[in-house]
């Protein structure tokens, strides 16, 4: 007995708490039994006080001790937001939002980028500086632990919880929010599980007034939850793992070994993974958290229906999007001008780009182009105003990439898709089909667009650039059209079920709809008839181990 109760408190780094674990389907149905006693309490602060500690329960089941930066973080910015609130000056605000971002920015980087300013410190000056986990120090020093101090881990989803966080002040700063009325509240608001580790990104204008409001869930939110949990296990397990185990992964593990057929097909295999993966883990993140009678936003609208690389943005990751052009591309000046705060970001990102190459060369490129802008400028007034106009939109996406990590592969994805906006908003004033609405451009648009995005993705997945060559090299000379049947045939039901996620994607929205709708409309015992098919089916189609969710690495 004791054993049992050890493994159910303790966290495993074999085991975490995620969504496609049975074990995390047990932990939420205890929630649900302690919830359904407390979610008409007129004490709001007793349903957030009872959610906050099993949030907390679940990101230490999900990371280990890593949620002491939860709470540091939760901390941080509810005694900050405070005290923006109650300064009468100016100054004072300015003072209290700049502490909130070098703690949240801080904690972010020493985690993130760790590695990669200690590699890029070495491979300058030809030192040896080792990396040191000062927090796991520390710990060892206070309570006689033995964490490794010469490892540093990342923290699952403190990316997505430091912008929610960093947000939170920043709205209050702007004017925009009141300050919750406790830190409970706040810490509510700050780890509610469904959407802790890996999004979306929840707005505190969109999350904190429902945390007052009376519970709320009609028969028909019923079962569009229950829908959207099927949806997303399905999208995640059935589609997403069966291809990345028998096909993806394997391509992009030795690209060589494979036909330029073979390379193509993962390539596209890999742009349904990471959207099925990725939304997938949201679909099951809305549906437990409506549940719970909270409503969290829509991340994705079907992207690859998108007709540009511009629609395509506002249909991905909708909530980190959102908040990149919030607090970042219009404080820069957004397509109207340039800023202090637009060449001080670009001045930051010119220095990783050379800390990641190695070459102080590229420090004199660089600044080469600066006076070469600087001069055309000054004397050729459209050469000014689109670079203004430009640099934002580079810039944000720039920044997105390394989001993700510090590497070249980052840096170049980011800027292919900064480039890609920044061609279509010169298209789009000349392309005489801009405002066309046949169905053979429609299918051309999309078809474009899905194929730009499909190939950017090469330097998201690969681990390095060789990888990327090699992708390439194969896809380019090697494709070895005579042995597509016997590739298709060895491969049937990776491409059966690549086919089923697309076309699933691509269908109209009135007969998504109309599909969800009537299952959201069945008697409950019916629904609890297909969800309990659909999810023998979908467990059935496990060929491995549980595969983590993409975006926890970040």
């Amino acid at each position: 007995m004791y054993d049992i109760i050890k493994s159910i408190l303790s966290y495993s780094p074999e085991s975490p708490l995620i969504f496609t674990r049975y074990s995390f389907w047990i932990f939420y149905a205890v929630v649900l039994i302690g919830y359904s006693f407390l979610y008409k309490n007129p004490n709001r602060t007793i349903r957030s006080g009872y959610l906050f500690i099993f949030s907390l329960f679940f990101y230490y089941k999900a990371s280990g001790f890593f949620f002491f930066i939860l709470i540091i973080s939760t901390l941080t910015d509810y005694f900050i937001g405070k005290g923006i609130y109650n300064a009468s000056k100016d100054i004072s605000k300015k003072l209290l939002i700049a502490l909130s971002l070098i703690i949240n920015l801080g904690l972010l980087v020493y985690f993130k980028y760790a590695y990669f300013f200690a590699d890029s410190f070495n491979q300058f000056f030809g030192t040896e500086f080792q990396v040191v986990n000062y927090l796991a120090q520390w710990a060892n020093d206070a309570t006689g632990t033995h964490f490794r101090v010469d490892q540093i881990l990342l923290p699952v989803g403190i990316s997505f919880y430091t912008f929610q966080t960093i947000s939170y002040s920043i709205d209050i700063y702007r004017g925009d929010l009141k300050p919750v009325k406790n830190l409970i509240d706040f810490g509510f608001f700050v780890s509610f599980f469904p959407q802790l580790v890996a999004g979306p990104i929840v707005r505190a204008s969109q999350f904190i007034p429902q945390m007052y409001e009376d519970f709320k869930l009609t028969k028909a939110e019923f079962g569009i939850a229950i829908f959207w949990i099927m949806n997303g296990l399905v999208k995640k397990i059935f589609i997403g793992d069966y291809i990345a185990v028998n096909f993806v992964d394997r391509v992009f593990g030795a690209p060589l070994h494979y036909t330029g057929f073979e390379n193509l097909m993962a390539l596209f295999g890999y742009s349904l993974q990471v959207y099925v993966d990725f939304s997938g883990y949201t679909d099951i993140a809305i549906g437990t958290a409506l549940l719970l009678g909270f409503r969290l936003p829509k991340n994705f609208d079907s992207p690859y229906k998108a007709r540009n690389v511009s629609d395509f943005w506002k249909r991905w990751h909708i909530s980190l999007s959102s908040w990149l052009k919030d607090y970042l591309y219009i404080p820069m000046g957004g397509n109207r001008k340039g800023s202090a705060f637009s060449y001080i970001s670009l001045s930051i990102i010119l220095g990783f780009i050379i800390l990641i190459s190695g070459n102080l060369w590229l420090l004199a490129i660089f600044g080469a182009l600066t006076v070469v802008s600087a001069v055309l400028s000054r004397f050729f007034a459209g050469f000014r105003k689109g670079i203004n106009t430009n640099i934002n939109l580079i810039l944000t996406m720039l920044i997105g990439g390394l989001w993700h990590g510090a590497s070249w592969n980052f840096v170049i994805w980011g800027g292919l898709n900064g480039l890609g906006l920044i061609v279509y908003k010169f298209w789009r004033k000349v392309s005489p089909y801009e405002k066309s609405t046949a169905a053979i451009v429609t299918v051309w648009k999309i078809a474009f667009t899905f194929t730009f995005i499909t190939f950017t993705r090469v330097f998201f997945r690969a681990e390095n650039m060789s990888i990327v060559e090699e992708m390439m090299t194969q896809i380019s000379g090697n494709m070895e059209l005579r042995v597509i049947p016997q590739v298709l045939a060895g491969y049937r039901n990776v491409f059966i079920i690549m086919l089923i996620g697309f076309v699933f994607h691509w269908l109209p929205y009135r007969l998504k709809e109309a599909y969800q709708q009537w299952f959201a409309k069945q008697k409950i015992g019916i629904q609890a008839v297909i969800f309990a098919v659909v999810i023998f089916v979908v467990y059935q189609s496990i060929s491995s181990d549980m595969q983590p969710f993409i975006y926890f690495q970040f």
